[in-house]
């Protein structure tokens, strides 16, 4: 039997050949949605691994975050910026699902997810959701839940008002660009557990920093971040 499900997929394949969503190239057998060299060349921070890493010192002084990592690094020709641009404008979410279980395999097992009671996405604004058709950081928590099972919860954390594009804003400006978008609509379900929000980018970290103050505001709370990209900035 098992011999002939390999045949049918080789037939298959044949017309209809699995590419990576990276480079467009054809998978081979035992590849999943990524080719081999692709998945190599993605250039990972080991952030998971490190107390007190770069990406946590960004949040010093500014919020209470308890750990910080981002998978790897998003800058320009990267195959994780690839990867991201075409999960949230090219309408492939399932690429976020299988980056989210990806990402899952490196956390799982290791401290920094010691102790996580729960996964919350950094929600859309419900007319940005609806204009997309889906919330990209929901597909990623759902990946990160499937390997760590961890489960997660997308209704405790909601946008309150939509916000202008990020782009091109120094931090400042993008502090206050997100300053009250973020409402925690049952405070009492995260009191004394500890929450990690999800997201695909971290850029100056203004959008976590938002999220991190509205779950803390009114609840005993212990938040932890995790994105699949940080930007190269924040890293030198």
């Amino acid at each position: 039997m098992k011999v002939l499900v390999t045949v049918l997929d080789d037939f298959i394949n044949l017309f209809f050949p699995a590419l990576c969503r990276s480079c467009g190239e054809s998978l081979v057998r035992g590849e999943e949605f990524i080719c081999t060299e692709c998945l190599v060349g993605i250039k990972r921070t080991g952030y998971h691994l490190d107390r007190g890493n770069q990406l946590e010192q960004i949040f010093w002084g500014r919020c209470a975050v308890d750990r910080a990592a981002a998978f790897s690094v998003y800058n320009r020709g990267s195959c994780i910026r690839k990867l991201i641009h075409k999960m949230k404008y090219k309408d492939d979410p399932e690429i976020g699902f299988m980056l989210g279980r990806l990402y899952g395999t490196y956390l799982k097992g290791s401290s920094f997810i010691e102790g996580i009671d729960l996964l919350i996405p950094v929600p859309l604004h419900p007319a940005k959701q609806r204009q997309r058709g889906y919330n990209q950081s929901g597909y990623i928590a759902q990946g990160l839940s499937f390997t760590t099972g961890i489960p997660v919860n997308d209704k405790i954390l909601i946008r309150t008002s939509g916000s202008s594009t990020q782009t091109k804003r120094h931090r400042y400006e993008r502090w206050e660009n997100v300053q009250g978008l973020f409402t925690v609509t049952d405070s009492e379900s995260i009191n004394g557990r500890h929450v990690m929000v999800v997201d695909d980018v971290i850029t100056t970290g203004s959008t976590m920093e938002a999220c991190v103050e509205a779950l803390t505001a009114s609840s005993d709370t212990r938040v932890s971040v995790v994105a699949l990209a940080v930007t190269q900035r924040l890293t030198v």
